[in-house]
């Protein structure tokens, strides 16, 4: 089964980040690549993506049949996703013992998502 992965950024993951040395920055990246490669080596990985800063988003709706975009930043967020990986595992039990694996988990909440199975749906 497929599981994502999410990691977010909010003010107080961003406060630990800055409060970092500039060593503790390395090893919180160096952390991340041995859980890719890791999951990688597995075969467990499907990919993993940082994302960019919200201000760089567009968010995007149809309305009367005409696209609508609007550039970030989002006034009214304070938490987004920063990355994520997708994973294909045995059991959400595994697929939350490879997110406690982030460096990301030592200081904020990892989330793990299933994603929808649409085998044997119609569509």
């Amino acid at each position: 089964m497929k599981y994502l992965i999410l990691i977010y950024s909010n003010p107080r993951s961003r406060a630990v980040w800055e409060g970092m040395s500039d060593e503790q920055r390395v090893e919180f990246g160096r952390g991340h690549a041995a859980l890719t490669e890791a999951l990688a080596a597995s075969g467990e990985l499907i990919v993993s993506e940082g994302l960019a800063d919200p201000s760089m988003a567009r968010r995007v709706s149809v309305r009367d049949g005409r696209t609508i975009t609007t550039d970030g930043p989002f006034a009214e967020v304070k938490e987004h996703l920063a990355g994520f990986y997708l994973v294909e595992c045995d059991s959400m039990d595994r697929a939350v013992e490879l997110a406690a694996r982030a460096p990301d988990a030592a200081y904020n909440e990892v989330e793990v998502r299933p994603v929808f199975d649409r085998s044997g749906l119609e569509l």
